[in-house]
């Protein structure tokens, strides 16, 4: 399996902060990769340095053999990024709001319906599109963004807690999204959530950060049976709390 993103000694100084310390990981294709940690460990910063939205203070992150530090233009070619606070414009129908997206990432008109085509497939909101997006439901924004997200098909797509505030029967069908998306499509995800339960439904390994350290890798398996734990969420707490020991 070939290599999408690999993460090289990615660090951030915020000031006299050291918010990520020489993280390293990889992703392959067809992956879903989940950073996991704390409020504070430097989840976001280490996600907003691969999405290009800053720059590192050393190290690097190649997306599909391009640098974020000297192409951070071409990574943005190859990725897709949907932050925890996205929204989208209220006074827009959904089909609208998905033309206008698409038109962001193409210019020729027929690959602007092709975008769109794919969106409306993905999200499943039917002729709710026809509506205006003040009028939907949390969940249904969440599946349109998603489908916003995907539908020029990114090798890379970076979501950040994608399902939340989401019900539970919203979330199950955004979780399902994401892992249908990876197996028929190869896409590539890296995710951000504090959902346990949702991060040992969805991804293929799992990445441990706490103070801007990257701190443990693998399978959700793996790390139950590394630990000893009955599931994640002990997993996470004893290898967070060791970390505040040391």
């Amino acid at each position: 399996m070939k290599n999408v993103l690999e993460v090289k000694e990615l660090s951030k100084m915020y000031s006299k902060v050291l918010a990520a310390d020489k993280v390293s990981f990889e992703i392959g294709e067809g992956e879903i990769f989940a950073l996991i940690g704390p409020n504070g460990a430097g989840k976001t910063t280490t996600i907003r340095m691969i999405s290009t939205l800053l720059m590192p203070t050393s190290g690097d992150a190649v997306v599909e053999g391009h640098s974020v530090v000297r192409s951070p233009e071409k990574v943005r070619e190859c990725i897709t990024y949907l932050p925890d606070e996205a929204g989208a414009y209220k006074n827009m129908t959904g089909i609208k709001y998905l033309r206008f997206m698409a038109g962001l990432f193409v210019t020729d008109l027929d690959g602007i319906n092709k975008c769109v085509d794919r969106a409306k497939e993905i999200c499943g909101l039917g002729e709710r599109l026809n509506d205006k997006i003040g009028s939907y439901s949390r969940g249904m924004i969440r599946k349109l963004l998603l489908a916003r997200a995907v539908m020029n098909r990114p090798k890379l797509a970076i979501l950040d807690e994608p399902t939340s505030g989401l019900d539970v029967l919203n979330a199950i069908e955004i979780r399902k999204m994401i892992k249908q998306l990876a197996a028929e499509e190869k896409m590539s995800f890296l995710l951000s959530s504090h959902n346990m339960l949702e991060i040992e439904f969805v991804s293929d390994r799992v990445g441990i950060i706490s103070k801007g350290h990257l701190l443990v890798c693998g399978t959700a398996d793996d790390l139950k049976a590394r630990y000893n734990a009955p599931n994640l969420e002990e997993v996470f707490e004893r290898v967070v709390n060791e970390n505040e020991i040391h």
